[in-house]
């Protein structure tokens, strides 16, 4: 592993052997929290290691004690207590949460699980704000979910027959991604400066930097190219009217200035352009047999009816610790998130908290927040304030 090592190769293995899938009725408990922790830490380890390109011992030891399925499930688990739980706990009437880091955690848990499968495959609040903060991590990991998409796409020979039928057929992502590309959900304008969500927030682009494939877009071009002109999908992706009409909408965007960043997707072009002349094809149905997703119809079988007794349950037991609890929790988080380790991990610079710019100054209290000034940080004060007292008392603890 790489000079800055949060976890030896010894502990590392510890950690994934014990992987496994939890009920859903115990997200958010000790023992989920543990491994949520161990996740993350696994997380940083995997990144450490791929950005000094000393291998992939964390995927490795993955695959070697079959703990990818075990992520997925935990995956699945996670957004189905999104769907059935974590509204009916909004609603219960004595739903007053005195810190609501711990519910934050779980919505947390999948951005954390999506992450770490991101880098193994690319190297082979009251209510109201609880619910704002799950938008914000559902559209994070979207855009996580689309970076994955691209690393099956990389695979397509080894994918098998049931798969490619639900990619091309029954989603048909080609299409779903011309779509991406038409309303490019990464980029806005606000005040009249284009801006682009990357790691983890809005940021301005400059001017000189605006003809520059963002890395989403890239993503979303190579998966392009890798579902239209891989032989096995060729073989199989019907051209429909439909399709070839919404294939076509792709020719807009191939100019020079793309091509230059992309050459490879001249291929991409000479095929439009054969397209555009072709006869398209009838719709065709397949006998295709297809699994079916076990995993979400047996935690759905297991818990139909107990919705309601869940979010009770972890209301009760589970959602509202004591202050003791919050200091152990916010200690262990500590040792956890090494600033050392997050700075190295860090893609970029550290962005103010509440504009986004690069910043140089950080939090004295908690040391966890980033500002570029004291006005920003007294702005931020509201959102951050709750978090920075507890992070701060489980730093005193230690």
């Amino acid at each position: 592993m790489g000079d800055l090592e949060l976890l030896l190769p010894g502990e590392a293995e510890v950690l994934v052997q014990g992987l496994h899938s939890f009920p859903i009725r115990e997200m958010g408990s000790e023992g989920w929290s543990q491994q949520h922790e161990h996740l993350e830490k696994l997380n940083m380890q995997a990144i450490l290691d791929a950005s000094v390109s000393q291998g992939e011992p964390i995927q490795e030891l993955l695959v070697t004690h079959r703990k990818i399925p075990a992520l997925v499930e935990e995956l699945i688990a996670v957004e189905m207590w999104k769907q059935k739980v974590f509204p009916v706990l909004c609603r219960l009437e004595d739903f007053k949460p005195q810190n609501t880091f711990p519910i934050y955690m779980v919505v947390h848990h999948e951005a954390s699980i999506i992450n770490l499968l991101e880098t193994v495959f690319f190297h082979k609040l009251a209510s109201q704000e609880l619910q704002k903060q799950a938008e914000l991590m559902e559209f994070e990991i979207a855009l996580k979910a689309l970076s994955v998409l691209r690393y099956i796409t990389d695979c397509m020979d080894s994918l098998s027959l049931s798969t490619l039928s639900r990619m091309l057929s029954t989603h048909n992502l080609p299409c779903l991604l011309v779509e991406l590309l038409e309303h490019s959900p990464w980029t806005r304008r606000e005040g009249g400066k284009l801006q682009q969500f990357e790691g983890g927030r809005w940021q301005t682009v400059a001017t000189s930097e605006q003809q520059k494939l963002s890395k989403l877009d890239g993503q979303v071009w190579i998966a392009l190219y890798n579902l239209l002109l891989s032989p096995e999908a060729q073989a199989r992706y019907h051209l429909t009217n439909f399709v070839k009409g919404q294939l076509l909408k792709l020719r807009a965007f191939l100019t020079d200035i793309l091509l230059d960043q992309l050459p490879n997707l001249a291929d991409l072009q000479r095929f439009l352009a054969q397209l555009a002349l072709a006869e398209t094809q009838s719709p065709k149905k397949d006998l295709v047999l297809e699994q079916i997703p076990e995993i979400w119809e047996r935690l759905e079988r297991e818990n139909r009816g107990k919705w309601q007794a869940i979010a009770k349950h972890q209301l009760r037991h589970v959602f509202s610790p004591s202050e003791q609890d919050l200091r152990l929790q916010a200690q262990r988080w500590a040792e956890t998130y090494r600033l050392d380790v997050l700075e190295a991990v860090a893609p970029e610079r550290p962005r103010c908290a509440h504009c986004g710019v690069e910043a140089s100054k950080r939090c004295s209290r908690c040391q966890k927040e980033w500002y570029c000034c004291r006005e920003c940080q007294v702005k931020h004060w509201q959102k951050h304030g709750k978090a920075c007292v507890v992070a701060a008392q489980g730093d005193r603890a230690k």
